[in-house]
């Protein structure tokens, strides 16, 4: 993404520091228009040999931007543009080389406000920059060459009007001469004014030939050269749009669907329409002058007719007609993708846009939108129909979608065509036969938006239509899990041009570990290290690993190690492990994960290992391996025994924060491997309340406390679960208040009232069983 296009996505007030960087010396709109030419040439510094030449080169790029502003809304924009090249010829003519250390100053300047707001470091990709470059000068060259060809046919038209007077007027005089002839017969003798009238018909019959066998080989040689340029544009045209929709537009559409899972986009939709708009533009004024040739053909006189033009006009025309038609079907996109995980009976939105409608005028006859849902068969068959040259029947629809009909809507401004449909809600669902062990949560739809739009008054109708990403749909909130596995899937490892939705049953581990860490990285903010990603290698692959990292890399993992088979002695999967883990620490424990708090990813033997090396108190965090997104708090008793307290789930933690929990428990004096606890929990304690209730009540506080049996001598201590090789340890709530709060108390508490309206199915906990776990 270049500099330019991430400033763009600013927040308002980081934008206005943007602004005021150029203030009245550099017109914005100067930065705008030129933005991929200006960080191509300021962004790596050249020679001062090179910069004597930047203010003039500035100046032709200018120019030759102003040029390719035709439209109406585009005028101000234009005026601005060309008021700034004379100030800098005036500023800076004599001085190229402060003009280009000013414009490296402000890069920087923009840079380092990108940064502070976004809080990521701006990598410039010179290769990209360079490619973006390359692109806009290549539409720049076909648009003078595009303009060149019109000025050769107003030429062409202007010497067939000349070949035509000259014509008749030879025709005039030849039946002159004719008369003269026929009307000197032996009755009336020729006299010598009429000889001499035929003798100076016949020299000037003679002159017009001439003129007009030269005007023949000029028009001739005009119209192969004329149909040779055009030829030219028209593959030059082929070439550039190949590169926008099968390279940049292909490009974004990954991006996006990589962005489902976390990774950030570096394209920029809004410059792609900025090309496809000068494509559409110049692909329309191609085809006109084809119309036009080929109409001044049709009008001329049989004599200047060229043998085969017609049909290379013809020709010439398909061509030119087929990528307007391709360059409309393909910008017809999904900007903001409906859910990738659908929930029945649920509002959801979706945004489509076509990138050349306003080039194009097609908001002059609003086009309808209409959307359904169809299967991953239907997908399959509407992309071989439609491949085969023809659309076929109307998809079988696999479900009831309200609110499924919109019409596109014009904003002048961002010269946007697009419509957002925000009241969607799918009613209900057809599913297909299932095979084998597959589940409704393997099963892949899309969603399908169509619409037929008008070009040029209705010359041309294109009946478009798009598929968005693969949606998984369900109907409770327990199939979510599964769901995101088949996206994440998909979204990961899907390749460009793939049969709907084909992806591979196995990929190595390196690509399945990459997945991971952004997922985790997208949804907590804090990221992976190598050690965490090893953990998780040694998780699914349930065995011994090799030590060299290439090896381990080059391993597969296949779709049923991933989220069908269970891990060893569990009844779940690695995916619903590391989902919930993922979601626990979204929800509650980002800060202390970003801060580096929670060790986490550790085995339950290697973390027993490092904490009876330890002095008593000290403990470590890390997540459950038994239970669902559950993280555990493991520490040194006395005599150097390692003990583990039952895992904290959500719902524990919905009630009182992990920090307060350590805080409440004195046995915990210094998280690994000597840190004192209250140096770095310290800053997310609950501060207490120092006041009563508005209402006159006292406010009981949750605390946590370990079991009467494990003080003061914890080696009575025993774990409840045979499996566990260390002990697990109970805890519980107490009220801070005096008398220690009972069941019944709590029950009847404010907080207990507010924790059920918020939490349904609450009234279902045991408040005795081990932190309030499900009956």
């Amino acid at each position: 993404m270049s500099l330019w296009a991430r400033a763009q996505q600013l927040p308002p007030e980081s934008l206005q520091k943007v602004r005021a960087i150029y203030g009245e010396h550099f017109p914005i709109e100067v930065r705008h228009c030129l933005a991929t030419w200006i960080e191509s040439r300021c962004w790596t510094q050249e020679p001062e040999e090179q910069q004597r030449f930047f203010v003039d080169e500035l100046l032709q790029e200018i120019h030759t931007n102003t040029e390719l502003m035709l439209s109406p809304e585009m005028f101000v924009t234009k005026m601005k543009l060309i008021e700034a090249a004379k100030i800098f010829r005036m500023q800076y003519s004599h001085a190229p080389h402060e003009l280009y250390t000013y414009m490296r100053r402000c890069l920087a300047l923009e840079m380092e406000v990108i940064q502070s707001a976004m809080g990521t470091p701006y990598i410039a990709q010179p290769h990209t920059e360079r490619k973006y470059s390359e692109l806009i000068t290549g539409l720049q060259t076909v648009r003078q060459k595009v303009n060149m060809a019109s000025e050769e046919i107003r030429s062409l038209q202007s010497n067939i009007e000349s070949f035509s007077l000259q014509y008749h007027e030879c025709l005039k005089h030849k039946g002159h001469v004719s008369y003269l002839q026929q009307s000197g017969g032996p009755m009336t003798p020729m006299t010598n004014e009429r000889r001499e009238l035929e003798a100076r018909l016949r020299v000037q019959i003679e002159e017009i030939e001439r003129r007009l066998n030269a005007l023949v080989a000029q028009i001739n040689q005009s119209q192969m050269e004329l149909v040779d340029h055009m030829k030219d544009n028209i593959a030059n045209l082929r070439q550039l749009q190949n590169q926008v929709l099968d390279e940049e537009l292909i490009k974004w559409k990954r991006e996006q669907q990589l962005s489902g899972n976390g990774v950030p986009m570096q394209s920029n939709l809004n410059t792609i329409q900025e090309w496809c708009e000068l494509l559409a533009d110049l692909i329309w004024s191609t085809r006109q002058q084809v119309n036009n040739v080929a109409r001044i053909n049709g009008k001329t006189i049989a004599e200047l007719r060229q043998p085969h033009l017609a049909e290379m006009l013809d020709d010439m025309g398909k061509q030119v007609t087929s990528l307007l038609s391709t360059l409309v079907t393909s910008t017809f996109v999904i900007e903001k993708q409906p859910p990738q995980v659908m929930k029945t009976n649920t509002r959801f939105t979706a945004t489509v846009r076509l990138l050349v409608g306003g080039q194009l005028n097609v908001h002059m006859t609003p086009p309808r939108v209409t959307v359904v849902i169809i299967s991953e068969q239907q997908a399959q068959l509407l992309m071989k129909s439609d491949s085969g040259g023809g659309r076929g029947k109307q998809p079988a629809e696999c479900g009831d979608i309200l609110n499924n009909s919109g019409c596109m809507e014009y904003q002048p401004t961002s010269r946007q065509l697009s419509v957002s449909f925000r009241n969607m809600q799918l009613r209900k669902i057809k599913r297909a036969e299932k095979k084998g062990t597959e589940s409704v949560m393997d099963e892949k739809l899309t969603l399908l938006f169509q619409s037929e739009f008008n070009v040029g008054g209705g010359e041309l109708v294109f009946q478009v239509w798009t598929l968005s990403l693969p949606v998984v749909v369900i109907v409770h909130g327990n199939q979510e899990p599964h769901g995101w596995a088949t996206v994440t899937w998909d979204n990961a490892f899907s390749s460009t041009g793939r049969v709907p939705f084909a992806v591979p049953d196995k990929v190595t581990w390196v690509q399945l570990a990459e997945t991971l860490r952004i997922k985790f990285c997208y949804a907590t903010g804090g990221d992976l290290s190598e050690d965490n990603l090893r953990f998780l290698a040694e998780k699914i692959f349930r065995t011994s690993l090799p030590l060299n990292p290439l090896e381990l890399n080059a391993m597969t993992v296949s779709w049923t190690q991933f989220c069908k088979d269970a891990l060893p002695e569990r009844n779940f999967t690695f995916w619903e492990w590391f989902y919930m883990v993922v979601k626990v620490t979204r929800d509650y424990l980002r800060t202390l994960w970003c801060d580096r708090l929670i060790m986490g990813f550790i085995q339950k033997k290697q973390a027993e290992e490092m904490l009876a090396k330890c002095p008593p108190g000290t403990f470590l965090l890390r997540f459950s391996d038994s239970e669902l997104g559950g993280i555990t708090i493991a520490w040194t008793g006395e005599g150097n025994e390692v003990f583990s307290l039952q895992p904290f789930t959500s719902r524990d933690l919905m009630l009182r924060s992990l920090a307060d929990r350590i805080l409440d428990l004195a046995q915990l004096q210094f998280l690994y491997p000597n840190v004192a606890k209250d140096d770095v929990f310290a800053k997310y304690y609950t501060k207490p309340e120092n006041e009563m209730l508005k209402n006159g009540y006292v406010k009981p506080v949750l605390v946590t406390t370990l079991p009467p049996y494990m003080s003061p001598s914890p080696a009575y201590a025993h774990s409840p679960d045979s499996h566990r090789n260390t002990p697990s340890v109970h805890s519980s709530y107490f009220s801070a208040s005096t008398p220690a709060q009972t069941e019944n108390s709590f029950m009847d508490s404010d907080l207990f009232e507010q924790i059920r309206a918020f939490e349904p199915g609450f009234d279902d906990f045991d408040m005795y069983g081990p932190n309030m776990s499900m009956k």
